[in-house]
């Protein structure tokens, strides 16, 4: 399981719910064959947030949010998160970059894969 599916699985996004409809053979489908379920990313992770007892600021940080989500938080976690999404060369160079650029891209991820997340986090 790559990294990225580990934060949809914590999420409950891509889960059973949005599994394809049962096709019958020789019968047309007039419905889509797959669903796809939004799911409510700030309800789930400002619930976490409450739940917890660290002060974790998921809006604004990678780490944070990747804490809440109970996984592996570190740069090395980080970096290959970063390279399983594609960020370019320049910005792995900066730590710093890198997880503004994580961050923004993930959220953006989430909301491509049935996660709704308002426009100003985007």
């Amino acid at each position: 399981m790559s990294f990225f599916s580990s934060i949809l699985s914590k999420l409950g996004i891509g889960s059973a719910e949005a599994a394809e409809a049962p096709v019958v053979a020789g019968q047309p489908s007039t419905a889509p064959v797959a669903a796809i379920t939004e799911v409510d990313v700030v309800s789930k992770l400002e619930g976490l947030a409450a739940a917890s007892s660290e002060k974790l600021n998921w809006k604004a940080s990678i780490v944070d949010l990747l804490k809440l989500l109970g996984l592996d938080s570190s740069l090395t976690a980080r970096k290959e998160l970063a390279t399983e999404l594609g960020c370019p060369a320049a910005t792995m160079g900066d730590s710093a970059q890198m997880n503004m650029w994580l961050h923004k891209t993930v959220l953006q991820k989430l909301a491509q894969n049935g996660g709704n997340i308002p426009s100003e986090l985007l």
